[in-house]
């Protein structure tokens, strides 16, 4: 798939068929997640594969859009490092542009794909880091939903808004 036309033809898909999606791929979509631009190039983030449902079922109890897990062949959480951040502020940031890597990447792949947001939820930031165990240090970001999908969105709303755009002063 083109790489601009991927941009403009990624959505998020909640509906997912029975089909398996190898391990090695998720790893691969991870890898595209680690070439995304990081301030000063940390890099600090850490990624937790999710393929456990009693794992879905609980992340569903505490996070009110999730309901699509239990359909779901895997969970990505991008978790970012306090340590390895430039400063604190910046480790969401990351995360944000890793996160985008992977759906565009699951996109090309053929897969479907939906970010879930936990940060900057205080509540759902501390029940997945209660639930994966998460090391003081570390924050997860996001969730990313992930399986072969069982919806075609064919439309491609007109998003370009020429009038939020400014040069040189607003």
């Amino acid at each position: 798939m083109d790489l601009l036309n991927g941009i403009l033809t990624r959505r998020s898909i909640r509906k997912y068929t029975d089909n398996a999606i190898p391990q090695d791929k998720v790893e691969k979509l991870i890898s595209y997640g680690m070439y995304a631009p990081s301030a000063r190039n940390r890099q600090p983030w850490h990624f937790v594969i999710l393929n456990d449902k009693d794992i879905f079922l609980k992340i569903e109890e505490f996070h009110p859009y999730a309901k699509m897990l239990k359909h779901a062949q895997w969970g990505i959480v991008v978790c970012f490092d306090e340590q390895l951040a430039h400063t604190p502020e910046y480790g969401p940031v990351d995360c944000a542009a890793a996160t985008q890597n992977i759906l565009l990447a699951a996109h090309g792949m053929g897969y479907g794909a939906v970010w879930l947001g936990i940060y900057p939820r205080p509540e759902r930031a501390a029940a997945m880091k209660n639930l994966l165990e998460l090391p003081p240090h570390i924050h997860a970001f996001s969730l990313i939903s992930l399986g072969c999908p069982d919806q075609n969105i064919s439309e491609h709303p007109e998003r370009f808004i020429p009038e939020r755009i400014h040069i040189n002063k607003w």
